[in-house]
C-alpha cells in the first residue's frame, strides 16, 4: 500500500508571534504569507498532489494554527496570527517534534510516502529560554542515529529566517543539515536595504520559490527540498551557510 498515493513533501511555517512582532508591520506581513502561498499553489495545482502545509506560531507557548493540509482543499481555514508573550524556542521545537511525528504517521497510514519535512522558522528576536534548554530541544528535533535507531527519524530540514533583533549567530546554529550533499541555508534581513516587514514578505517569496522548485522536481521523480540560488533572492535578503562568519 505504501506509495500508492505518491510521495508528499510537508512544509511547516513556524512564526514568532511575540509582542515585538507587532512593530514595523511584521505580524501583518506574516499574516499574508499563507494567502500568498495559496495563490501561488493555485496557479500550479499539480503541486497540491506533492506538498502539504502547516502553520505553527510560538511565543511563551507554541500552537498549531493550521494543521497539515492540502492548502487548496475546500474548507481549509487560513490562520489569523495575533501577538502574545515572549520568544520560547523550546516551545516551538517541542511542538514541532510532536506534530511532525503525528503528521508523518497519519500520512503513511493514509497510503502516502513522505519526503523529509521542511521547517521555515521566522523570528525577530533572541530566545527567552536558557541556551542549554533550547539547544537540547533542537537536538531532540533534529538528531537521529541510524546505527542505533535512536532519536527522531523524521527530523526536518530547517531553514531559519531572521529579522530585526534576531541574532544571526543564534539562528545560524539552527541551520539543519549544516553540511552534507544538500545543506540548508539561513536568510537574514539586510537592514540597510529593507525594513522588517519587507524582509518577511521577501522570505515568503523564498518559501514560494522553494515550494515551486521542489514540487516540479518531485514531479520529475526527484526528491527533497530545493532552495533558490542566491542570485535569485529578493533584494534585501542575505543568505548564509552554517560556516559563514559574522563580525
Amino acid at each position: 500500500m505504501d506509495g500508492e498515493k505518491g510521495k508528499l513533501l510537508p512544509f511547516y511555517i513556524v512564526i514568532d508571534v511575540s509582542f515585538s512582532m507587532t512593530l514595523n508591520d511584521k505580524l501583518d506581513t506574516a499574516n499574508r504569507i499563507m494567502p500568498t502561498v495559496t495563490d501561488a499553489v493555485a496557479q500550479a495545482p499539480i503541486l497540491s498532489d506533492k506538498v502539504r502545509f502547516a502553520v505553527v506560531d510560538f511565543s511563551d507557548d507554541a500552537q498549531v494554527r493550521m494543521p497539515l493540509c492540502d492548502i487548496l482543499e475546500e474548507g481549509v481555514q487560513l490562520p489569523a496570527l495575533s501577538p502574545r508573550g515572549g520568544t520560547s524556542y523550546v516551545a516551538a521545537f517541542r511542538m514541532l517534534r510532536n506534530q511532525i511525528a503525528q503528521d508523518v504517521k497519519q500520512l503513511k497510514a493514509d497510503g502516502f510516502a513522505v519526503h523529509r519535512p521542511v521547517v521555515f522558522f521566522i523570528s525577530d528576536g533572541e530566545p527567552t529560554d536558557h541556551r542549554a534548554d533550547w539547544e537540547a530541544a533542537f537536538k531532540d528535533l533534529t538528531t537521529y542515529d541510524k546505527g542505533t535507531l535512536t532519536g527522531f527519524s523524521m527530523y526536518p530540514n530547517v531553514v531559519p529566517c531572521g529579522v530585526d533583533d534576531a541574532d544571526p549567530t543564534v539562528l545560524q546554529t539552527l541551520i539543519h543539515p549544516a553540511g552534507g550533499p544538500k545543506p540548508m541555508r539561513m536568510y537574514m534581513q539586510d537592514k540597510t536595504k529593507i525594513d522588517a516587514g519587507q524582509a518577511i514578505a521577501a522570505m515568503a517569496e523564498v518559501l514560494i520559490s522553494s515550494v515551486l522548485a521542489s514540487g516540479e522536481s518531485m514531479a520529475q521523480g526527484n526528491s527533497g527540498i530545493i532552495l533558490p540560488p542566491d542570485e535569485d533572492l529578493p533584494p534585501g535578503l542575505a543568505s548564509y551557510t552554517a560556516d559563514d562568519d559574522f563580525v
